[in-house]
């Protein structure tokens, strides 16, 4: 008799195309331009998930899709999403994602 084995429920499963960086990325945080900028209510930004920075990450759903700036909390923003006609509220940090041209 063979047990069978769950696959993984974890919250980065199934991201292993999605979180990987290319070979001259591996390891480099984000620059820290990126890091200081002044985001205000309001702003567009982009999902982009940075794999090296464990902290205040949004799930793999959200990579790559664009939001709006809601809110403040500590040193996370609150982002407002849009998935299909269903409103969602990330919460994550700037290394996470990057202002939208406008």
């Amino acid at each position: 008799m063979s047990t069978l084995v769950k696959p993984p429920k974890g919250f980065r499963h199934r991201t292993r195309k999605i979180l990987k960086k290319s070979v001259r990325e591996k390891g480099a945080i984000p620059p820290l331009s990126r890091l200081m900028y002044e985001y205000k209510v309001g702003d567009k930004v982009h999902i982009k998930i940075n794999p090296a920075v464990h902290y205040g990450m949004p799930h793999r759903r959200f990579h790559g899709k664009t939001g709006t700036i809601i809110g403040v909390r500590g040193k996370a923003y609150l982002i407002e999403v849009y998935l299909g006609n269903k409103r969602k509220i990330v919460i994550a940090r700037p290394e996470h994602f990057v202002p939208a041209k406008q």
